[in-house]
């Protein structure tokens, strides 16, 4: 389910036109991985070949009726049931779609980091082009974290495979947006480190820990990661 789009090309302030083909050929990355201990992934269901017009619909039926689903309780506690009973089709064809309960919840995972990219590429702003870069990298963490909380089980799986989540294509091609964004805002031709500092606090396992051990809610890691940015612009365009 990899899509191609246009490679966003903001202009110097980050807000329009120019030549800076800051993420290569614009592609949309998958989030699904081959480290992830899953045995069916529903990428793999149908054998490689090109999904049916029919089986096209239903996967987006599905998926749908997850989404609201998880608005409305812990994704935790999401049932291939429930996901029938929503849709308003029976059980087995949420199996025969995604396999396993598995399945799914790396198929709603894929689904929403394809949402976040083709956001901050060709969206409407804030996240999109179209707005100064500051408000479009705030927009971006904001959106980061609510979709790692809203996936946070399967993220940290993810994570328990030694890290090797940073160097996917999904979360590298994010990693190159925060860093455009930050040379837009003046911080240095070299922002490698920063690009990956700035994102740690949304990533699974931070947000574990900020939650289940420091106590903080998501509204509050997202205040506190906005003042962080904030102070870090102002205080590398204000150093004294």
């Amino acid at each position: 389910m990899t899509n191609d789009v246009e490679a966003e090309n903001p202009g110097p302030d980050g807000t329009g036109p120019d030549n800076a083909d800051h993420i290569t050929a614009g592609r949309i990355f998958p989030v699904h991985t081959p480290f992830l201990p899953i045995s069916r992934h529903p990428a793999n269901l149908a054998g490689g070949e090109p999904e049916r017009a029919d089986a096209a619909r239903n996967r987006k039926l599905l998926l749908a009726a997850a989404q609201r689903l998880i608005k409305t309780q812990p994704v935790s506690s999401l049932t291939m049931e429930a996901v029938a009973h929503e849709a308003g089709v029976g059980k087995g064809t949420v199996f025969r779609r995604f396999g396993s309960r598995t399945g799914l919840m790396i198929a709603l995972l894929d689904h929403s980091e394809t949402e976040l990219q083709q956001g901050f590429l060709t969206g409407p702003p804030p996240l999109g082009p179209g707005a100064p870069a500051l408000d479009r990298l705030i927009a971006y963490g904001r959106t980061r974290l609510d979709m790692t909380v809203t996936h946070l089980d399967i993220l940290l799986e993810a994570d328990n495979a030694g890290g090797r989540f940073l160097s996917h294509p999904a979360w590298a091609t994010s990693t190159t947006h925060v860093g455009y964004l930050l040379r837009m805002l003046d911080l240095g031709p070299r922002v490698d480190v920063l690009s990956v500092a700035i994102q740690t606090p949304l990533n699974a396992a931070s947000v574990a820990h900020l939650r289940n051990v420091v106590g903080l809610d998501t509204g509050t890691i997202a205040e506190q990661w906005e003042t962080m940015v904030r102070t870090l612009v102002a205080g590398a365009h204000n150093p004294n």
